[in-house]
């Protein structure tokens, strides 16, 4: 009866997954058409301007636009594998294909002795919710590198560290990753990983590392939580305005400079946070390695300047990760994660435009969604400080009471020369 039912679940799982996925299909192909802005644009006309660009051995380096370490050229490169399709056509086929990808990973993961397919529901159900935009950037290759290195680090911490070092080459944010690593062998795989591409694109291409500068100019985007003090401010007389600027929409004028330079502030003191959680905590047991991941990124996403929409696809596949795992303390803020996809959605691109606006509907989706980032951030935080480092009393338990537990299960000591 136990193995129908699995099957059943699956079934019913792939059976949704196919569906959400085909109707994503459609909107990024233009078969339907989403209301608010074409989010498509990015792949069509950026992504194939850089396509251009990179294919002649080169970084886009004229262009303030380009903030991404310089494997991001491999993403952007990839249509150029399926040369029968045109670029923005070939691009959403492999998007979709890192979507599978990620299905295949949680699904095998869940189907282990002591594990769950909850995570596998969490990436089916949270994906759609953020809408065509998840097709129509290159960050669901990113989770999709992320999510196998997270699920290899409990047993192969080498190749967590290789593909961490790899994804963080792609986009800065999986380096996050190894806050809860416990073993040099992932750290060192990562070091060399990330070592060999940079000397190898350096050597290869110009301007590898034009990036770093254009990414320290930016200033305060308008879905950021800091952008709230400037839609409430508008209300006021502010005299500021919005325009595009390093390819995100800004908040330029007054006092913009001090908001930036706060938001910087409380992601340095998450990463001060992260720092004494890692020199407190006692206990790791198998999960620990995806929670702290999901925390580091939830406050390192919560604080940032710019928290564009694509961002919240990297929360929902950590938090697919984590519901892998029996036991674990991060429902709820997965629960907070998946409402606040969809009010992503909502606030972009349906209704951007109230957004931009700064009026009542603007206003009120970004405090809901932002707010619901910081309870996601706070409550996560709080679970794993207690998880690992208020250790639980230990209670005695009979000789007789059943078989010994999963070795993998059991808690383990953080120690660097494993």
């Amino acid at each position: 009866m136990e193995t129908v039912n699995t099957r059943r679940s699956a079934a019913g799982l792939l059976a949704t997954w196919s569906v959400t996925r085909l109707v994503l299909l459609l909107l990024v192909l233009k078969v339907f058409v989403f209301p608010g802005p074409d989010v498509t644009s990015d792949v069509s006309v950026i992504y194939r301007g850089w396509f251009e660009v990179l294919r002649h051995g080169t970084f886009p380096m004229d262009d303030v636009t380009w903030q991404y370490p310089p494997a991001a050229a491999l993403a952007i490169l990839s249509p150029a594998l399926l040369p029968f399709l045109d670029y923005a056509t070939a691009f959403f086929v492999l998007a979709f294909l890192a979507d599978l990808a990620v299905l295949g990973l949680l699904l095998h993961a869940g189907g282990r002795p002591g594990r769950t397919r909850r995570g596998a529901w969490v990436w089916v159900a949270g994906v759609p919710l953020l809408g065509p935009t998840v097709y129509a950037r290159y960050d669901v290759m990113v989770t999709a590198v992320a999510v196998a290195a997270l699920l290899a680090g409990a047993r192969r911490p080498k190749l967590m560290g290789a593909l961490t070092g790899f994804a963080a080459m792609l986009k800065v944010w999986p380096v996050l990753l190894l806050v809860g690593a416990v073993r040099r062998r992932a750290w060192a795989a990562a070091a060399v990983s990330v070592g060999v591409l940079a000397v190898v694109f350096a050597a290869a291409m110009p301007g590898a590392f034009a990036f770093l500068t254009f990414q320290s100019e930016r200033g305060t985007e308008v879905e950021s939580l800091g952008s709230l003090v400037f839609h409430v401010a508008r209300q006021y007389g502010w005299s500021g305005e919005v325009l595009l600027n390093y390819g995100s929409v800004e908040f330029l004028g007054p006092y913009v400079n001090v908001v930036s330079t706060v938001a910087l502030v409380l992601s340095a003191l998450a990463f001060g946070w992260l720092l004494l959680w890692r020199l407190s905590a006692t206990r790791f047991l198998p999960r620990t390695l995806a929670e702290a991941a999901f925390v580091a990124v939830l406050m390192f996403t919560t604080t940032s300047r710019v928290i564009s929409p694509q961002y919240m696809v990297w929360l929902v596949g950590l938090a697919a990760v984590c519901q892998c795992f029996r036991g674990g303390r991060t429902g709820l803020p997965t629960a907070l994660v998946l409402v606040a996809s969809f009010v992503t959605l909502l606030e972009f691109p349906l209704w951007f435009a109230h957004v931009v606006a700064s009026d009542a509907l603007g206003v009120t989706l970004l405090f809901v969604r932002n707010g619901l980032l910081v309870a996601a951030t706070l409550v996560a935080a709080r679970r794993l400080w207690r998880s690992t480092v208020s250790v639980p009393a230990v209670v005695a338990v009979p000789a007789d009471s059943g078989p010994d537990p999963d070795p993998a299960d059991r808690p383990r000591e953080p120690s660097a020369s494993s």
